[in-house]
């Protein structure tokens, strides 16, 4: 999946946490992406079957783009919180994280996340 996919589908999955009901324009608002961009971006979603979109145009993730968006997710908030403790600011560090949790690979993500549980249980002792 491309980078912009996965940023919508993250983006459906945070407002989902916020509401149970999501709709294109609540898409629209949080990305600050045009209506026209938005409509065509869930239109290739729900194509490719990681969104379905009901009747009222109420929109919600498909078990597949459900992984998508959790992994993707789960990068965002890991990376943000490791380069926070580093020193960068929260702003900086969000706006690095969303452009780094698409590039990384399966086996750097996860030595930078068993990294971090070493370090927090090496903390904690």
């Amino acid at each position: 999946m491309q980078e912009s996919g996965e940023m919508y589908l993250e983006s459906i999955y945070v407002l989902t946490k916020k509401s149970a009901h999501v709709r294109s324009i609540d898409v629209c608002e949080y990305m600050g992406y045009s209506k026209p961009s938005i409509s065509r971006a869930m239109g290739l979603l729900k194509a490719s079957d990681h969104i379905h979109i009901d009747n009222d145009g109420y929109i919600t993730l498909t078990e597949s783009g459900k992984a998508v968006a959790e992994r993707i997710y789960e990068r965002h908030t890991l990376l943000t919180r490791m380069l926070v403790r580093l020193g960068v600011s929260e702003e900086t560090a969000a706006e690095d994280a969303c452009r780094m949790e698409h590039i990384l690979s399966e086996e750097t993500f996860s030595a930078i996340k068993k990294h971090l549980e070493d370090m927090a249980e090496t903390s904690e002792a």
